[in-house]
């Protein structure tokens, strides 16, 4: 009988995961000659922000807590000058174009409504990006969802709009090291309805410390209340250098049980509301507007990211800077950028070859409750995902986390599969991101 692994491994939105990714040697491969053979008639554009009000005791992204001494301003002009040279980069042989944009962080609201203005300039006039023409998607924070910021993004074209809320119970929110007042969150939601934006997205988290299935329920409800468009539904995770990391470093076989049970009531609680399930953390409306991009693939189309904490993707190289979660790597790397005069070249970051592209196909497009067709993968690399990952879907298969009524060419994750993807992504990654993800020190 094949053993079930542990649910709740590593959360895989990218691959290669970053901390596979190092510092390239010298001479460090131009953006120019990188971008020059790929396509860019359907990219994806994200700017990073990587600031906050406060942090969250279970955050590891890349962000600092406030910016003293103007560093939005030097931020920003560090951003500008990025999206300058990148864009000169991309070229004019042929056609540049952007189907998809986000602004990510960090929190990009901690920017005032007049910064906010300049990001939305710095993607048109710097990267030619028509806000207004394609999907644009931007997070917030109740604190930061004020009505004079969301009215820039909303007229600078915003389609849909993400607040953190994580709890809508006040002890819950306290245990996960997020202190906000109930009264502050529904008022930034009012503030995000009244945008006429038309899509919200509200963030949820279990498994926080006391959390039950009434006080998980009683959340989902109160989320409900505002009709979102959208619902990511996040285990909580307990990573290294993190506020709960310091207090709690480890995870137990009880801890995956609540998480997998409160995950399973929260899925079967949206399903019964008109929510669709589109991958283990999401689920949207059935009713919502179309928002992603038709013409824009993640497994196949390039990535420009501009900030400090985004990556790029071309298809043989995935791009970035250092990446750190202790507060004082993340203000140094932080001032090393805003310092930065030349951005014409990639610093850091993991080359991709052939079998990485196939495990990086197969993994994006499985994590999605949709699927995958098998013809396109047999399309694209001229073999079978049966015969390239054999060893791989047949343990899947055998775990039940394959379909078996998913129609003929179409590969994809039963109910207990999607349940499991935090585990079924890792098993997909190669040896050698393996090896690097082990060396690598946290910092």
């Amino acid at each position: 009988m094949t053993e079930v692994p542990r649910p709740y491994q590593s959360y895989v939105y990218a691959y290669p995961h970053k901390t596979a990714y190092r510092q390239l040697p010298d001479p460090a491969p131009d953006l120019a000659a990188l971008w020059a053979g790929e396509p860019k008639d359907t990219l994806s554009l994200y700017a990073h922000i990587p600031f906050c009000e406060v942090r969250c005791g279970f955050c590891n992204l890349f962000t600092r807590i406030g910016a003293p001494d103007e560093l939005t301003t030097r931020y920003l002009d560090a951003l500008d000058r990025q999206a300058t040279a990148v864009r000169e980069a991309l070229g004019d042989a042929g056609p540049v174009h952007f189907a998809t944009a986000a602004f990510g962080g960090g929190t990009p609201t901690f920017l005032t409504a007049d910064e906010l203005t300049r990001l939305c300039d710095i993607a048109e006039k710097r990267m030619g990006a028509d806000l207004r023409a394609v999907p644009l998607s931007v997070e917030t924070s109740p604190s930061t969802a004020t009505a004079d910021r969301l009215a820039v993004l909303a007229e600078r074209g915003a389609t849909r709009l993400s607040i953190g809320v994580q709890s809508f119970v006040e002890a819950e929110a306290r245990a996960a090291v997020r202190p906000q007042r109930r009264a502050d969150v529904e008022a930034a939601l009012a503030r995000i309805r009244d945008t006429g934006v038309p899509v919200l997205n509200i963030d949820l988290i279990y498994g926080i410390d006391g959390q039950t299935e009434r006080t998980w329920t009683h959340s989902l409800d109160a989320a409900l209340a505002w009709a979102p468009e959208e619902l990511y539904l996040y285990p909580l995770y307990i990573r290294p250098l993190t506020g709960l990391g310091r207090l709690s470093p480890t995870a137990d076989r009880d801890w995956d049980e609540q998480r997998l049970r409160l995950y399973r009531h929260g899925r079967d609680h949206l399903l019964a509301r008109g929510y669709e399930q589109v991958s283990m953390r999401m689920f949207r409306r059935a009713d919502a507007p179309p928002q992603g991009a038709d013409d824009y693939a993640c497994q196949t189309d390039g990535m420009i990211g501009l900030g400090c904490g985004a990556r790029s993707y071309t298809s043989s190289l995935h791009y970035s800077f250092d990446y750190a979660v202790d507060m004082r790597e993340v203000r140094s790397i932080i001032d090393t950028y805003t310092g930065t005069d030349d951005f014409t070249r990639a610093q850091v970051g993991r080359w991709v070859d052939a079998d990485e592209a196939r495990r990086r196909h197969l993994l994006q497009s499985l994590l999605q409750a949709g699927g995958m067709s098998t013809a396109g993968y047999e399309e694209r690399f001229g073999s079978s995902p049966f015969v390239d990952f054999p060893v791989e879907l047949g343990r899947f298969e055998a775990l039940g986390w394959l379909d078996p009524t998913a129609p003929a060419g179409l590969l994809r994750l039963s109910p207990e599969g999607l349940a499991h993807s935090d585990a079924l992504g890792p098993a997909l990654f190669s040896p050698a991101v393996r090896a690097a993800m082990a060396a690598y020190e946290p910092k």
